[in-house]
């Protein structure tokens, strides 16, 4: 699928990732819509790409309605919003659970069922989904993050059967942990030592690469995390064993704290 002329809408245009993916998709020449719920960010990357914007809250359902209307016929949908969700599932409240699930499973979900019929009938287009490598393996303190990432996969890659016969194209792109955005961006936390992360602009070019080669799945990460994913997918007992008893780093305690109010 080809970039450049497309119609493109970009959901979680205001994090990190989402601005450095803005730009790209903007260079690339595409014909850019963006959203965001911090309505002043959102205004910063509108004057950095020149994109059309309009502000939603996705948790929002009906924010989801009108933001699909408005955006009209699109011909790739980058869906990137998410919640960190992080933290002891029983520390949440029904309304935080409901809201995390809203944001990271359902709203790219009904972005895909309302945007999809219309590529489908063009026979051309994209839908692609940047996840997290916390949808291949379960880890501790993430059960509620982890439960959207796996059932964003899921859907991700059975939806790519469902289209393919119809021209168009699903991807989902998984990032492991990223530097200068995301959780250890936002909170200050240290990366643990010995961790390595990938940066936004890898992000961003994985998903370039995923929409103009419809790649079906893409893992941006170093090896050894790719291996200890792949591990702990295949052998779900032997990983949680390993974790059992391990008391988290303060990095994995700060983080919790900080995106509490997130929730």
């Amino acid at each position: 699928m080809r970039i450049n002329g497309a119609t493109v809408l970009l959901t979680g245009a205001t994090g990190g990732i989402g601005r450095v993916l803005a730009r790209r998709l903007a260079d690339g020449g595409a014909s850019l819509m963006v959203t965001g719920r911090r309505e002043d960010t959102l205004r910063e990357v509108v004057q950095e790409t020149g994109a059309r914007s309009m502000t939603a809250d996705l948790a929002d359902r009906d924010d989801v309605l009108a933001l699909a209307d408005a955006v009209g016929e699109v011909d790739i949908l980058v869906a990137n919003a998410a919640l960190p969700a992080s933290g002891d599932l029983l520390e949440y409240t029904t309304e935080q659970i409901d809201r995390a699930l809203a944001v990271n499973l359902t709203a790219p979900i009904l972005l895909a069922r309302l945007l999809a019929p219309r590529m489908a009938e063009a026979g051309r287009g994209h839908l692609t989904f940047v996840g997290s490598m916390s949808g291949k393996a379960a880890t501790p303190y993430s059960s509620l993050y982890t439960a959207s990432k796996f059932g964003l996969r899921g859907f991700a890659h059975s939806l790519r059967q469902d289209l393919a016969a119809a021209g168009v194209g699903v991807s989902l792109v998984q990032p492991g942990f990223v530097s200068e955005a995301g959780m250890f961006a936002d909170t200050g936390a240290e990366v643990p030592r010995g961790m390595r992360t990938v940066s936004p602009d890898q992000v961003a070019d994985a998903v370039i690469h995923a929409i103009t080669a419809d790649r079906g799945e893409i893992n941006i990460a170093p090896a050894k995390l790719r291996w200890r994913c792949a591990v702990a997918g295949q052998f779900p007992d032997f990983a949680s064993r390993a974790q059992r008893g391990v008391e988290p780093p303060e990095s994995v305690r700060r983080i919790v704290a900080a995106q509490r109010a997130s929730r």
